[in-house]
């Protein structure tokens, strides 16, 4: 993949009279991490979403520059899994026929129980399902992905398993994490970022 830029010019948004934030600015580097630092309610999820086409700022634009021709995945606050489909069903569906079955078995056996890979998610832990949700993001394809709160619920040993798989598949792609730890940006190898106004909402 060719380098590139996420671009975002003036980038403004409100809900009613409440200003989340007011021309942002920011261009990011593929193949680095960057995190994103702020209060809850400052703007962070807003932001993602708006990178990923499910909200519409007031103003402004953004842009992938030159355009990759890829788009961007992400890991949500939320797991938002396919609860009856097993963790690999869950990853094929995002990784298409990028990898097959047994590729997508072999990578989530670095991060879950063997013998929890072809059960229903419904019948995992939370933090079971947070890590199928951060394997589903990293093995799709694409240019960058951004994760928001994506080690919440994880304890220690396997929050450092994840950081360092994490690393391993950005490959070269752009990483946003929105976190309110400062160990996580440490562990990450981040560059750390606040471009948001202290505004709790």
């Amino acid at each position: 993949m060719l380098p590139f830029q996420l671009v975002i010019r003036n980038l403004s948004k409100s809900y009613g009279n409440l200003p989340v934030w007011d021309g942002l600015n920011l261009t990011l580097d593929s193949g680095h991490t960057y995190c994103l630092m702020g209060a809850s309610g400052i703007g962070k999820t807003t932001l993602f979403r708006i990178l990923l086409g499910l909200e519409q700022p007031e103003s402004g634009s953004f842009s992938l520059e030159p355009s990759p021709g890829c788009g961007l995945t992400a890991v949500f606050q939320e797991d938002r899994l396919c609860e009856a489909f097993t963790p690999v069903d869950n990853v094929k569906l995002a990784a298409g026929n990028t990898l097959s079955r047994r590729q997508i078995a072999g990578e989530l056996c670095r991060l879950l129980p063997r013998e929890s890979l072809h059960r229903p998610v419904s019948t995992l832990s939370g933090g079971m399902k947070r890590r199928v949700a951060i394997a589903r993001a990293l093995l799709a394809p694409s240019c960058g992905i951004l994760m928001d709160e994506p080690f919440t619920g994880l304890d220690e040993q396997t929050r450092h398993l994840v950081i360092h798989y994490v690393k391993e598949k950005a490959n070269g792609r752009l990483l946003v994490v929105a976190t309110h730890q400062e160990e996580d940006i440490e562990a990450l190898g981040g560059i750390l970022i606040c471009p948001f106004p202290m505004k709790k909402m």
